[in-house]
């Protein structure tokens, strides 16, 4: 330091002891000294002259000079690791909007987004998000401010717009109607709710509501950003580029992958069963009539089927970014208003399905699945029957049975309502937590919904339970009937628990003890689903941690399966590869990095990142393996600076 400065220091002359380093071209100790005086603004300038953008940021913003930290904003973004830095101490002193900004700044679009949903920020929250592929959780931040803010019209007809776009045009309706007359946003709302009115065939509100828009001014239009495809690696049939394995059964396998012509996400179902001699020809037949039955069916509620390539074969789906039903069973419980939101879904696209001759015949939580929207969509058509409603389609070994209708057990043709008997079953499961039992009929169920849920009464029972009437004549005439019935009573949107807190399942109609078989490597292969499983002892701890790593739900992280409570034991998926033996790529890297920001998000830390946790197979991908739950000194920081250790 000069001596001049250094003796004004010494003195206590901050102020001037910093305007003298200024004047002789020390910037760095001039920024230092008028940030020891409290003097952030003259700090935050002098920083950016010495090139310290990671200081001048945080101290224009320490002293309200917004349009400093405007300036220091390009210079910091360009090193990617600083600007991490800075956003990470903006957030712990909870400046939120400018760490979302940060970190957009060099392209972390998630991070930024939950930066700005926590500054209030919905809206740029909502838009990063959908542009990452998250639409669920795009209208969810938008779903939360407005619930804050209800009187803030622009919410509204973002989220409407988003749930517009992606089928859900009910529950788009119900938030452009919250849109006041006065709000300037208005005719937007307006704009976007004309055509949901048209598709739910509202005639008398559209007629009303456009009489409205005209004399505003007439419809704007309203846009809505498309989502990012994700990088891929190899290419199936010259345009399909995988992304990753989804599941297998013994006659397909299911890809996740971008379609290069659309820049869509799909999923390719390769036929893998295929034998002319036998019981492989039957499969192939099923597969390629469900190639015919999707043809002719074109429903928001049906999973869209986008090409047939015959040298796979292979059919190319539409990507139902959400999962299964089955999966969202095993994660949460459902407000009975969801669970009938589902179940009409179901009955609207079979419906459509019956009206032009196709019986599903495998009504089932695992072929019921939702887009990125959430929106309800049946799926696997390859055991439906097509032809006229009057021929005969034995069920044979077709089906599942816990949710086969009891004609089709005893091998008489299944009709329009033994598609209704499985979306019965489907119902009392999503309402009670109990699936009916093949061959014993609902008289035999041990819980009734009324007895699950406070709000609901014997009206409620005795509709549901007509669906699982053992004689076809007692189910609804059909599935339009039923959907209407379900329509007609009040089903509550949240959870009362009655007097009955638990409901036990039904135990399986195999022993779990057959399902497992032993390899030599000491996982499993779960001969139900035909995947490689390991296990860990059921218990307190463990099962906690389970839980926090299937509600993390990241790709990277590895998978939760299954709590096991009758056998004791918690599955995860088997983890594919080797442990890390060399250094992480920077994609592998980031796809760490995004794993570890999942579960610190939900407030939990890994704890063990290393070379024997981070698994990398063949094609580079990698796993962060289940870890036991962590030391109380295990932090954030610990993970990322443990995962620095491995770049």
């Amino acid at each position: 330091m000069d001596p001049e400065v250094e003796r004004l220091v010494r003195e206590e002359r901050l102020v001037a002891a910093a305007e003298l380093a200024a004047s002789r071209g020390d910037a760095r100790t001039a920024s230092a000294l008028f940030e020891r005086a409290c003097d952030f603004r003259r700090a935050s300038e002098e920083a950016r002259r010495a090139g310290d953008f990671a200081r001048a940021l945080p101290l224009a913003l320490e002293g309200k000079d917004a349009e400093g930290a405007e300036r220091a904003l390009p210079d910091l973004i360009r090193d990617a690791a600083q600007s991490e830095r800075v956003a990470f101490h903006l957030e712990r002193r909870g400046d939120h909007l400018w760490a979302g900004r940060v970190l957009e700044g060099i392209g972390k679009r998630v991070p930024a987004a939950r930066a700005y949903e926590r500054a209030g920020e919905a809206l740029r929250a909502a838009t990063l998000l959908e542009e990452e592929g998250d639409v669920i959780g795009a209208a969810r931040v938008l779903e939360a401010q407005a619930r804050k803010d209800p009187g803030r019209a622009s919410l509204h007809v973002a989220l409407g717009s988003i749930l517009l776009r992606y089928g859900k045009t009910d529950a788009a309706v119900r938030a452009l109607q919250k849109v006041g007359h006065d709000a300037p946003e208005r005719r937007a709302a307006l704009s976007l709710l004309l055509p949901a009115l048209d598709r739910l065939g509202l005639s008398q509100a559209r007629v009303e509501a456009e009489r409205e828009l005209d004399a505003l001014g007439g419809a704007v239009e309203v846009l809505v950003p498309s989502p990012r495809a994700a990088p891929v690696k190899t290419r199936l049939f010259g345009r399909y580029e995988v992304v990753r394995d989804v599941a297998s059964s013994p006659s397909a396998r299911v890809l996740e992958c971008m379609d290069g012509v659309r820049g869509e996400r799909v999923a390719v179902k390769i036929f893998a069963g295929y034998d002319a001699r036998g019981g492989g020809r039957d499969a192939l037949a099923r597969f390629e009539r469900e190639v015919r039955v999707l043809g002719t069916l074109d429903h928001p509620n049906i999973v869209p089927l986008r090409d047939y390539v015959p040298e796979g074969p292979a059919l190319v789906l539409a990507w139902m970014g959400r999962g299964t039903l089955e999966h969202m069973l095993a994660a949460e419980p459902l407000t009975p208003m969801r669970a009938v939101e589902i179940a009409q879904a179901v009955l609207s696209a079979l419906g459509e399905a019956h009206r032009v001759g196709v019986i599903h015949r495998d009504i089932k939580p695992a072929n019921v699945l939702f887009d990125d929207a959430g929106v309800t969509r049946l799926g696997d058509f390859g055991v439906a029957h097509l032809s006229d409603l009057s021929s005969t389609a034995t069920a044979g070994v077709i089906g599942t049975l816990g949710y086969m209708s009891p004609e089709q057990r005893d091998g008489r043709p299944a009709t329009v309502q033994s598609d209704l008997y499985g979306v019965g079953a489907l119902l009392w499961e999503m309402l009670t937590g109990e699936r009916p039992e093949a061959g014993l009929g609902a008289a035999t169920l041990r819980a009734r919904p009324s007895g699950v849920h406070r709000d609901l009464d014997t009206h409620h029972d005795t509709l549901v339970l007509s669906f699982l009437d053992q004689d076809p004549a007692g189910r609804p005439e059909d599935a339009f009937a039923a959907r209407r019935a379900l329509g007609a009573l009040a089903w509550p949107d949240t959870i009362e628990r009655a007097a009955v807190t638990h409901v036990p399942r039904p135990k399986s109609e195999r022993p779990s003890a057959m399902r497992l078989a032993p390899e030599l490597d000491g996982s499993a292969i779960d001969q139900w689903l035909d995947r490689r499983v390991t296990t860990l002892p059921f218990d307190a701890a463990t099962l906690a941690r389970a839980s926090v790593f299937a509600r993390a739900d990241h790709p990277v992280l590895q998978g939760v399966l299954r709590a096991d409570r009758e056998g004791r034991a918690i599955w995860l998926a088997a983890p594919r590869g080797a442990p890390l033996t060399g250094k992480l790529s920077a994609a592998q890297a980031t796809s760490l990095r995004e794993a570890l920001a999942r579960l610190h998000e939900i407030g939990e830390t890994h704890g063990a990142v290393d070379g024997a946790h981070v698994l990398v197979d063949e094609d580079g991908a990698v796993t962060l393996a289940f870890s036991p739950p962590p030391g109380a000194t295990s932090t954030a920081d610990l993970d990322r600076l443990a995962l620095a250790r491995l770049c």
